[in-house]
């Protein structure tokens, strides 16, 4: 399998090709710095990315804005959206509060990115 990747690494946006099957790769090129051929890599054997959303805060009109602390497998982010939407909070809560521990088994914790008063 071939796939072209644009490496968000720095602001130059190499387009890497990566050939492979599975997780083991055969072949990279168009990368630019050492940081983008780890970069595509990792991409192409297993794609991970930082989980941005909303919480609902309970008892309120309000939303609570969260996100992942580490990076979550791509696969899991949709089973990990429906554990978030189920979810509520109670406030007061501090910033980098767990909303979520250890979402869908992946080790990574939803916090929160916003301090709310009781």
């Amino acid at each position: 399998m071939k796939k072209e990747i644009i490496c968000t690494v720095c602001p130059r946006g190499c387009h890497i090709q990566v050939e492979g099957e599975g997780d083991k790769i055969l072949s990279v090129e168009g990368q630019g710095c050492k940081r983008g051929l780890e970069y595509a890599s990792a991409e192409f054997a297993h794609p991970v990315r930082i989980l941005t959303t909303l919480v609902k805060l309970d008892g309120q009109n309000d939303l609570l804005p969260v996100r992942s602390n580490k990076p979550v497998p791509k696969e899991k982010l949709f089973d990990c959206m429906e554990v978030i939407r189920a979810a509520t909070v109670k406030a007061p809560v501090n910033r980098y509060d767990v909303v979520v521990a250890n979402i869908c088994g992946t080790g990574v914790d939803i916090v929160a990115t916003k301090a709310i008063e009781g």
